[in-house]
C-alpha cells in the first residue's frame, strides 16, 4: 500500500464502465456533541487538487485551502444526521444516513460510491464498495474526508459561539479533558448527544444525585 492516497480503485471502477465515481467520507462520530457530516465528492479526473490527503493527516489551514479547491474543481455536496437522529438510531446509523443523503445532493449524481469504512450503508440506490482506511488509500475519499471535515469544523465553531465554554471552537465537541470538565460544570446543552456515555452518565448524576 501506498503511503498516500491514489485513483486505482477510482480507475478500476471506471474500467467497469462506471462513469461517475464519488468517494463518501464522515467526520463527527466521536465527538460528544453536534450533528454527524457526511460529504460525497466527485473528482475531474483532469484537475485533482494536489496534496489530497486523509483530513487527519493535514493542517486545518491545509484543510481549508483544499476544501476551496475541490469546490472549484469537483462535484462536492454535504449533509448531516442530527443529534437527535444520532441519539435515536446510533452513531454508525446516523453516519450511514448522512452518507446516503450526502450521495443524493451530489450534483450530477453517481454511479459508483467508494465508502470509507468497512460497511455500505443500508439503503443505498446505487453500486458502492467499502474500503477500510479509505481516506488514506482513495483520492476521492480523502476528499470527501477533507470536505467534511472542514464543514463540520465550521459548524462547531458556531455553535461555540452560542455555548462558551465548553472549547468547541478548539476541540470540535471531543471529549478533551476541557469538554469533559465544561460538561460536569455547565451541564449538557441541546447539541450534546444523550446516548453518549459522558453526556448519558452526568444526566443520569444529576437526576439522582439529592443536594
Amino acid at each position: 500500500m501506498s503511503n498516500s492516497p491514489d485513483f486505482s480503485h477510482e480507475t478500476a471502477a471506471l474500467a467497469r464502465g462506471l462513469a461517475r465515481i464519488a468517494g463518501v467520507d464522515e467526520a463527527g462520530r466521536g465527538p460528544l456533541c453536534g450533528p454527524v457530516i457526511a460529504a460525497a465528492v466527485r473528482l475531474d479526473p483532469e484537475r485533482i487538487p494536489a496534496g489530497l490527503n486523509d483530513s487527519k493527516a493535514l493542517s486545518a489551514t491545509r484543510r481549508a485551502s483544499l476544501f476551496e479547491a475541490l469546490r472549484d474543481t469537483a462535484d462536492v455536496a454535504w449533509a448531516e444526521a442530527s443529534v437527535a437522529e444520532i441519539d435515536e438510531m446510533n452513531i454508525l446509523r446516523a453516519s450511514h444516513l448522512a452518507m446516503v443523503r450526502a450521495l443524493e445532493a451530489l450534483p450530477g449524481g453517481a454511479d459508483h460510491a467508494l465508502i470509507d469504512g468497512n460497511l455500505i450503508p443500508r439503503g443505498l440506490a446505487l453500486s458502492a464498495e467499502a474500503i477500510v482506511k479509505g481516506d488514506a488509500r482513495s483520492l476521492s475519499i480523502a476528499a470527501a474526508s477533507i470536505v467534511a471535515k472542514v464543514v463540520r469544523d465550521r459548524i462547531m465553531v458556531d455553535l461555540a459561539q452560542q455555548h462558551p465554554g465548553y472549547g468547541w471552537e478548539r476541540n470540535a465537541g471531543y471529549p478533551t479533558k476541557d469538554h469533559l470538565a465544561a460538561l460536569r460544570d455547565l451541564g449538557p446543552t441541546p447539541h450534546h448527544r444523550r446516548s453518549f456515555k459522558p453526556v448519558h452518565n452526568i444526566l443520569y448524576q444529576e437526576k439522582t444525585i439529592t443536594p
